[in-house]
């Protein structure tokens, strides 16, 4: 009667991955097959090894469920380990808070492509399956440190990205307080300003009786910064806080307003800021 045997190997997760191997020995019991899994430790490892007897083709069947277990578990568990590693390591100058929104940046890009998970998956279960089919003895974190080279570069730069992404947060958020510091320090140059995007994608400004805003003030702010080639959603948060308004009603009109100039001009004026629900302004746009 033919028999394999198997011995995993991990420094982490030992009883996850204990868990699920019985599991899936389980499954071959239940088929009738001898079924048999021993635990030692060794250092700072744990050894599982698990056999299985009964059938003269259960050795295929055997590896592909052993390399599924591992596999998955690669692609969950050691992931964000490897992830929260790499961020600890390089990015030591940030404190623990900015590392933790790093990985959470990271962990985001990771699972937001699920076609892409499944990808790696599949490519990690073909690797484990190869060494599996000339050896017996198998330890995870060895695996990955020296056969999922690929894998790990890769969340090297997901990590990169990750911190590209908090880097530009944070920047924003200091841009934002500034912008909000100058409009606090200046006085009120109207009462209300009425924000309309015309088709073309061009902000027009009015006032509290709809009158188009062309002060002479304004129209040279607005020629120096266009002749900096700012976009028109840089002129139009400038020019607001050069008026720097008591009230900012935004005609939203068909949908077109930029969800992101909205947000940022909320984000800088607070509580000035009101968004209008429908008036002739919004369907002369």
């Amino acid at each position: 009667m033919m028999s394999q045997c198997l011995s995993i190997g991990a420094a982490h997760y030992k009883e996850l991955l204990k868990d699920t191997l019985c599991k899936e020995l389980r499954v071959l019991k239940d088929q009738g097959l001898e079924v048999h899994m021993e635990e030692s430790p060794v250092g700072s490892l744990t050894f599982l090894a698990c056999s299985v007897s009964g059938c003269e083709q259960i050795e295929p069947v055997f590896k592909d469920q052993i390399a599924g277990v591992v596999a998955d578990l690669i692609t969950s568990e050691w992931k964000d380990k490897l992830l929260k590693d790499i961020i600890r390591n390089n990015y030591y100058y940030f404190d623990d808070d900015e590392k933790g929104t790093i990985y959470n940046y990271a962990q985001k890009k990771i699972n937001y492509n699920e076609k892409s998970r499944e990808k790696d998956r599949l490519w990690i279960l073909r690797r484990l399956t190869e060494y599996l089919n000339f050896n017996s003895n198998l330890v995870i974190d060895g695996f990955i440190r020296f056969r999922l080279k690929e894998y790990v570069n890769d969340l090297y730069e997901v990590a990169d990205q990750a911190v590209d992404d908090f880097l530009s947060e944070r920047e924003y958020k200091e841009f934002i307080q500034l912008l909000r510091y100058f409009v606090e320090i200046q006085d009120p140059r109207a009462e209300l300003v009425n924000v309309v995007i015309r088709p073309s994608g061009v902000f027009q400004l009015y006032d509290e009786v709809g009158r188009v805003i062309n002060s002479d003030y304004l129209k040279d702010f607005m020629v120096e910064l266009a002749e900096n080639e700012i976009n028109y959603e840089d002129l139009l948060i400038s020019a607001l806080i050069t008026i720097s308004p008591k009230k900012i009603m935004v005609h939203t009109g068909n949908g077109d307003f930029p969800a992101g100039t909205l947000e940022t001009i909320r984000q800088v004026f607070a509580d000035r800021v009101s968004q209008c629900q429908g008036c002739s302004m919004c369907r002369q746009q």
